[in-house]
């Protein structure tokens, strides 16, 4: 079953330097390690590694797959996919997102939610961007004062857009859940 993904926006390329610290990221945040192409990952990350306790799981590694989506290096047609009627989010950006990284966790429990949540935040650490977010109906009124915030997009599927100092401070929220 595939569990969560979140999307992390960028206005740019990203360089071969922050291409290199993405890589040693997902490395030492890995037990298992698998690089399918430049800014392409499939790995197991245990839990602790992000700063959770996993006191509930018999094994707290958690399968995603985390890569990187822009032209020339891969993924195109699903990044054409997953932006294509997006107006909502350049007005709210202020720039039409050219490069993408997508972090998806492989299993859909609660750990699983928590631990994309702050996977992705450390990816934002290392490269920057802006992370998009669908909410749940009434997620926005929890979402709304936290820090890190950048906007919201109101269209069918509401988004939140953000800092990686926004998603450690939503999986603080008692409830926390991503939109699968």
């Amino acid at each position: 079953m595939a569990g969560p993904t979140l999307v992390i926006e960028f206005a740019e390329p990203v360089s071969l330097a922050a291409l290199s610290e993405f890589s040693a990221l997902m490395r030492g945040l890995s037990t298992h390690f698998e690089q399918r192409r430049d800014g392409y990952f499939d790995v197991n990350v245990p839990v602790e590694r992000l700063g959770v306790e996993a006191a509930h799981e018999a094994d707290g590694r958690r399968p995603f797959l985390v890569y990187l989506m822009e032209p020339g290096v891969g993924d195109e047609s699903i990044f054409e996919a997953e932006h294509a009627d997006e107006p909502a989010v350049e007005a709210v950006l202020g720039f039409k997102p050219t490069h993408a990284v997508n972090v998806s966790a492989v299993c859909n429990r609660g750990i699983d939610h928590v631990a994309t949540a702050l996977l992705t935040a450390a990816v934002l650490d290392v490269l920057g961007g802006v992370v998009k977010t669908e909410l749940s109906e009434g997620q926005d009124a929890v979402v709304a004062g936290l820090p890190g915030v950048l906007g919201f997009t109101d269209e069918e599927y509401p988004m939140v857009l953000g800092t990686a100092e926004f998603l450690r401070a939503w999986v603080a929220q008692p409830g926390f859940r991503l939109v699968k």
